[in-house]
């Protein structure tokens, strides 16, 4: 049987993406998992597939669950659509949302077709992973380690005065002159960078 591949993006920031391999007789609710499952995001939010074209225009929808949104062509459900039967393209493209109130948004292309599947995977999987993904509820990963980490070490949460004499913008500090606090801010700035 053969295997489609998708690439994934996200669409804030094309470097970030994964690619997700799937048969064609599996459904969109599969995709869906794998999608999440690839981006390290939970399965509490609704989400929705559009057909696309070229310039990434939304076409049929393809929903997780019915609802009774106005809609003027009825669209189809995941769990009911295998992939293969929405794929009319070699170049396919599909928009992903999940959590309507957040409106992660990701742009979904097939980039290549396999005659053959491997039998050490079990379909659909991630077999490519580029950048850090998004997190789904703040910060996470190295930038937020080293956030925490800063804080820490110079104590940046600290209010009003330091022992180094340090106080609130704009305040001179008591024994020092501005040409001294000057030399400190400079090499405060070499600490930080």
């Amino acid at each position: 049987m053969p295997v489609l591949k998708f690439r994934v993006y996200w669409e804030e920031d094309e470097s970030v993406y994964r690619d997700i391999v799937i048969k064609p007789d599996q459904m969109f609710l599969q995709f869906h998992q794998a999608i999440l499952q690839a981006f390290e995001f939970d399965t509490k939010h609704k989400a929705t597939f559009f057909r696309s074209n070229d310039n990434w225009q939304r076409g049929r929808e393809i929903i997780l669950e019915k609802d009774n949104a106005p809609r003027k062509v009825e669209p189809l459900l995941m769990a009911e659509v295998p992939i293969g039967a929405a794929v009319k393209d070699p170049n396919q493209k599909f928009i992903y949302v999940y959590d309507f109130a957040k409106n992660w948004t990701f742009l979904v292309e097939l980039i290549g077709v396999s005659k053959e599947e491997n039998i050490k995977l079990s379909y659909p999987a991630c077999v490519r992973k580029e950048g850090l993904a998004p997190s789904q509820y703040g910060t996470k990963g190295l930038v937020g380690d080293k956030l925490v980490e800063m804080e820490e070490k110079y104590d940046l949460n600290k209010e009003g005065m330091d022992e180094e004499g340090f106080g609130e913008e704009g305040e001179e500090s008591e024994g020092e002159d501005s040409g001294d606090q000057a030399e400190e801010m400079g090499e405060a700035d070499d600490l930080m960078f």
